[in-house]
């Protein structure tokens, strides 16, 4: 078997989709995005397609490491996001080849479904009681939501109390029994995340997410000494080495790859691995569209300390097009009582409708996240 080609196709709402296609028929999908830079991405894939046609598909980690390691230049938001995608559409082809599920030929399934979350409260978090009642109604046992709008680097406690009180609304909302993870998203800059981190202690989240921005993370073990709740991040971390510094600093107690910036599903597993040898759980990153969250599922279904799972339907930057839009069959991602049922389709286990994407690729996108000021004009984090 050889690859003969690789296509793919920005779709809205932010997504870029690649289809890798071979000699024998068998072709595979993946999503090789970064969000707010998938035309960047698509450069890259295409980059790397003088490496890819005509190499067999199913020898997965050589291609992987001829991409990794192949060029002197390595790593990275785009180099690592292209590379997923690839990943994730071999583990396809592979499956689909042999005609068992990814998960088989990662060593087996350790569980039979998988605990998953869904998003509240949009990007300046609002109404998040009533939002929090609607989807603990529709069966989901948790939910996140951002913590805060932007914040100056140091800022008026007044901002830490609205936070606080958005917190306790959606606390109030649902009772004590129900996981509320609270995403920072890098807006709260060390200063304020002292404070902020221990104020939210009486709501016992499931989670603070991206405490400090990823470049700051070497202040996390100052910051969250004592906290009575567990700490994750890692969405914008790209490889296993980017991982191994804040494990070894025993100041994370969640790792969330996501399998679209990563370097995909064989390096996703060598991070959970790694975690799992810290005693770290997994909660992989997913606000993406259909190939990532089936990718991160196998990933969750061959991994013992996965514990929940993010997915995108219905989020706020859905506008156009949800998760479920590009399937011919829906049902394999269908959330019943709040858990994914195990993959038993071939390959990654979902079909993407490939007529409907070329028509939406008509429409295509540009998205990007917003650009934020501050009342004094200076640029905030989003």
């Amino acid at each position: 078997m050889k690859i003969t080609a690789l296509k793919t196709w920005l779709v809205p709402p932010r997504w870029l989709f690649l289809k890798i296609e071979t000699d024998e028929g068998v072709s595979g999908w993946g999503e090789p995005v970064v969000e707010g830079r998938a035309h960047t991405v698509q450069a890259a894939v295409e980059e790397f397609s003088d490496t890819l046609i005509g190499r067999d598909p199913r020898r997965i980690e050589d291609i992987w490491q001829s991409l990794y390691r192949g060029g002197f230049y390595r790593g990275g938001p785009i180099l690592m996001s292209a590379i997923a995608g690839i990943d994730q559409a071999l583990w396809d082809i592979k499956g689909k080849a042999l005609g068992v599920p990814v998960h088989e030929l990662l060593g087996g399934a350790v569980r039979e479904k998988m605990r998953m979350y869904c998003w509240i409260g949009g990007d300046r978090p609002h109404d998040v009681g009533r939002q929090a009642k609607e989807v603990i109604a529709k069966g989901f046992t948790a939910f996140k939501m951002n913590g805060t709008p932007e914040l100056q680097i140091v800022d008026s406690h007044a901002k830490v109390d609205d936070a606080v009180a958005r917190v306790a609304e959606a606390r109030d909302a649902v009772g004590p029994d129900v996981g509320i993870a609270i995403d920072f998203h890098g807006r709260v800059h060390r200063p304020m995340a002292k404070a902020l981190l221990r104020e939210l202690e009486p709501f016992h989240p499931l989670f603070v997410e991206e405490p400090v921005l990823p470049e700051h993370l070497h202040a996390l073990p100052a910051l969250t000494a004592g906290l009575g709740y567990p700490i994750a991040t890692g969405e914008r971390l790209h490889s296993r080495y980017d991982f191994r510094p804040i494990l070894e600093d025993r100041c994370v107690d969640i790792v969330q790859p996501d399998i679209s910036h990563c370097g995909g599903l064989t390096e996703a597993r060598k991070i959970a691995t790694l975690a799992e040898t810290f005693d770290v759980a997994l909660a992989p990153h997913c606000p993406l569209g259909p190939l990532t969250l089936a990718a991160s599922l196998h990933l969750d279904f061959i991994s013992h300390n996965a514990f929940i799972q993010e997915q995108s339907m219905g989020i706020h930057y859905n506008q156009g097009n949800d998760v479920l839009d590009y399937l011919t069959d829906p049902s394999p991602l269908t959330i019943t009582d709040g858990y994914t049922p195990l993959l038993t389709k071939p390959g990654l286990g979902v079909e993407i409708n490939e007529d409907f994407v070329i028509e939406r690729a008509a429409e295509g996108h540009r998205w990007r996240n917003p650009l934020w000021r501050h009342e004094d004009g200076s640029i905030a984090e989003w």
